[in-house]
């Protein structure tokens, strides 16, 4: 009753009666609600066969009788199904010294049979031989404390929407059991006390019990799908297998390196940007290589920076720069690092070097760094770098360099000539950075992928920090070997600098047809499988050593699902996000325009132009 009923019904009562008053304490605890309140359906109605909790109906099953062996892992496929259930193990231990004493009189019972039917001439019953064989194996392993029996109680409650899904549900699981020689029951006129004992309360209501020595107990023991949860890191989806969390930590493996396989559309990137977003709260700086311009809208809201490279890019990076030596570090060697990798860029840049080609640029390059008092010997922390200009002056000098300079003069003079031929005015002082090569020409892209990772290369040397490098489309790089060489010296020195270096491709057969993509997937702890195509899932399925199951599961996976691969462990994943983070990593056409939709409304109704919409 609640406090205006009761003043109303005080007011209608005659004047003679005595009006008791009702304290303030009682008319709150009236209103109070309390836990059950809160979790309780909002109906429950009990039937012989089910029970039904609100819009949810209830089913609960017991055991009845097992088989004379139980495999291990025989509970497997129950708990591993894709259904709603809960799963109850009751197990009451038994006093051994009376099991012993009833096992006695059952033993001196069946000899008696056994002596009897032999006394008769009949034919030897195995039944009563198998019986008297286990009884005395039994007891001799209870007597020497090897064994302990149990009374053991297995209840399993189903759940559905309809009286038909909790049909087809029951006959799955009666299929997978009944197979195996196990027997289930409906608790008939049982249904509540069936759910009580299925709640985490340890209240066996049922009772109904099979008695279970301890190897045949351990089997059903539940936990036996693979866990991939971690103290500390972060959340990359949910376990299918058992909808656990996939928490992991890149960082605490023996390398911090991961690749990503998928199919266009599977939600690599998608699965790639969540990663990114909830790195950067656990202080980990991201460095990013975009082929198509997919991580931009990320980096605006996340407070990063992004630049977009291009022929006619205000930004510029020079392949000339040098790192600054750390202390445990010769500048000699550091050098000499660089001007091998500039060798690599030029074999790139130049369509190949023949080997006098390859002795000649080596030495142009030396010369080039002497120009600016840069040698072996040299501090060239301060020193201003080269740049390409200076090294074609040194190169149209050196005898059998024609050729050379020929082909290197479009990147100096020619229409490339913005893009390499510059000071670098990258700015990397913030915590997510971006580098896009969606508008380079397909010609330039690896040579421009190939620069930004050089340079990339030269800031984690600098300065140690955790750091996560992604490059995106990886096969881009993998085409080429000096590039893939260049990616695969990352991966293996990365750790050293406490940076991860995370490689993604929808193109598996360029990938792992590189000599260095096999090697790279080696030295990447954390491998992620999304949804496959059909022409490169044998490849995968060789590769990966999968079983035809996680063959079919890979093409049959939806958006955002696949395998998760950590150290020896793998779980099939679904990647989750929150609503806040969908809106931000989206790569949905349709939501992109619909967030755009909304950024020019409200940019509109506070009286801004579109010129003040920043999209």
């Amino acid at each position: 009753m609640g406090i205006f009923d009761f003043l109303q019904k005080n007011k209608n009562e005659t004047k003679q009666e005595t009006v008791m008053p009702v304290l303030p304490a009682e008319i709150y605890k009236q209103g109070v609600l309390e836990l059950q309140d809160v979790i309780a359906p909002s109906a429950l109605q009990i039937t012989p066969k089910s029970l039904s909790l609100g819009e949810k109906m209830a089913r609960t099953f017991f055991v009845i009788s097992y088989p004379r062996f139980l495999t291990t892992g025989w509970f497997s496929p129950i708990i591993n199904l894709d259904k709603m259930f809960d799963i109850s193990i009751h197990i009451h231990p038994l006093e051994t010294t009376e099991i012993l004493r009833k096992f006695q009189r059952r033993v001196a019972e069946i000899e008696s049979q056994i002596s009897i039917r032999e006394d008769k001439g009949l034919v030897r019953d195995p039944k009563l031989d198998t019986a008297y064989a286990d009884l005395e194996y039994l007891r001799n392993r209870l007597q020497q404390a090897q064994e302990k029996l149990f009374d053991v109680g297995l209840y399993i409650t189903i759940y559905g929407d309809t009286r038909e899904e909790i049909d087809k549900i029951e006959t799955e699981i009666r299929s997978i059991l009944e197979a195996r020689l196990i027997y289930l029951k409906p608790a008939l006129f049982q249904q509540e006390q069936g759910l009580k004992s299925v709640l985490p309360l340890s209240d066996d209501k049922l009772n109904v019990l099979n008695k279970l020595n301890s190897d045949p107990l351990s089997s059903i023991f539940p936990f036996v799908s693979f866990d991939l949860t971690s103290d500390r890191g972060i959340l990359y989806g949910i376990n299918r297998h058992n909808s656990s969390l996939v928490l992991f930590d890149r960082f605490s493996l023996e390398n911090y390196n991961s690749v990503v396989f998928a199919k266009s559309g599977a939600g690599k990137s998608y699965m790639m940007k969540l990663e990114i977003l909830r790195s950067l709260m656990f202080d980990a700086d991201i460095i990013i290589i975009d082929p198509e311009r997919e991580y931009e809208y990320l980096a605006e809201t996340a407070g990063g920076r992004y630049f977009n490279i291009t022929l006619s890019s205000e930004h510029h990076i020079n392949p000339f720069d040098l790192p600054t030596p750390r202390e445990d570090e010769n500048p000699a060697d550091v050098l000499r690092s660089n001007i091998i990798t500039l060798v690599g860029l030029f074999r790139i840049m130049l369509g190949g070097l023949t080997p006098s080609e390859d002795s000649i640029i080596d030495k142009a390059i030396t010369e080039t760094y002497a120009l600016k008092d840069i040698n072996s010997e040299s501090d060239f922390t301060n020193i201003e770098p080269p740049i390409l200009s200076d090294f074609e002056l040194v190169l149209s000098g050196m005898e059998g360099s024609e050729s050379l300079v020929q082909r290197l003069t479009k990147y100096t003079q020619g229409t490339w000539s913005g893009f390499l031929n510059r000071a670098t005015n990258v700015d990397m002082n913030k915590r997510l950075i971006v580098f896009s090569v969606r508008d380079m020409e397909d010609e330039l892209k690896p040579v421009a992928m190939y620069i930004i990772t050089h340079h990339v290369w030269n800031i984690v040397r600098k300065t140690l920090k955790k750091r996560i490098l992604v490059v995106d489309e990886a096969w881009w790089m993998m085409k080429s070997d000096d590039t893939a060489s260049f990616l695969y010296s990352i991966a293996k020195r990365g750790r050293k600098y406490f940076l991860g270096l995370a490689t993604i491709t929808q193109d598996v057969a360029d990938f792992l047809g590189s000599k260095y993509g096999k090697a790279m997937l080696t030295n990447s702890s954390i491998q992620i499988l999304l949804r496959q195509s059909p022409t490169s899932i044998d490849l995968i399925q060789d590769t990966f050593k999968l079983s035809d199951e996680e063959k079919y599961l890979l093409l049959e996976s939806d958006v955002g699902e696949g395998i998760f691969f950590a150290g020896l462990k793998h779980v099939a994943i679904k990647v989750i996000a929150s609503y806040t983070e969908d809106q931000i990593i989206t790569s949905d056409p349709s939501q992109i325009l619909a967030i755009k939709k909304a950024k020019q409304e409200h940019a509109e109704e506070q009286g801004g132009g579109l010129d003040s919409i920043e999209l």
